[in-house]
């Protein structure tokens, strides 16, 4: 039986690694006009789904598969900046909501995880766009300054922030049809 539960939870995995690769492929759009180079996916709603059911380890593998995916394909032209970058966001956004949500499964905990996840993955991604922009960009720390209050910060809330509330609206429903197939663990 434990054999046949973690067959189950790396195809859980798999699935919503590939779901969010289609997502990353299917809608990828600049938000802040300013900084079309900053482009909203909804990618992360598959691994914040993984990251509440499985735990924040299986979260963070489901992210790590889809930043190598994405670096190697849809975002090659950013490099390894970009894969750095993408996976520096989002596994604080992933692990921040997932660990608050783990301690006790509520709709409370998941609101208050992704809440919290969103105001920290737009505060880690301040230094780090500070320091990784102006290179990407080949601009100045000054350049990145001026970027960080009109697109930068609000970029980062916007993504998250509409990332963690669609994960919201649909995680209680899908947790309820995935739920029956997996045995529940603190990992």
């Amino acid at each position: 039986m434990k054999n046949q539960n973690k067959i189950i939870r790396t195809a859980i995995m798999a699935m919503l690694t590939t779901l969010s690769i289609v997502l990353v492929y299917t809608v990828h759009l600049p938000l802040i006009p300013a900084a079309p180079f900053l482009e909203y996916d909804p990618a992360d709603i598959p691994v914040l789904i993984g990251a509440m059911m499985l735990g924040p380890v299986s979260g963070i593998v489901i992210l790590l598969a889809v930043c190598i995916i994405q670096a190697l394909t849809v975002s090659a032209s950013s490099g390894i900046i970009g894969f750095f970058m993408h996976f520096i966001a989002s596994s604080v956004l992933v692990l921040v909501a997932s660990l608050i949500y783990y301690r006790k499964k509520t709709p409370v905990s998941l609101l208050i995880g992704l809440i919290a996840g969103s105001i920290a993955m737009t505060a880690v991604m301040i230094p780090l766009n500070l320091v990784f922009t102006g290179i990407f960009l080949g601009a100045g720390t000054q350049t990145v300054i001026g970027m960080l209050i009109p697109a930068i910060i609000p970029f980062n809330l916007f993504k998250a922030g509409i990332n963690s509330a669609v994960t919201f609206a649909v995680f209680t429903p899908i947790s309820h049809v995935l739920k029956k197939y997996i045995k529940s663990d603190k990992k």
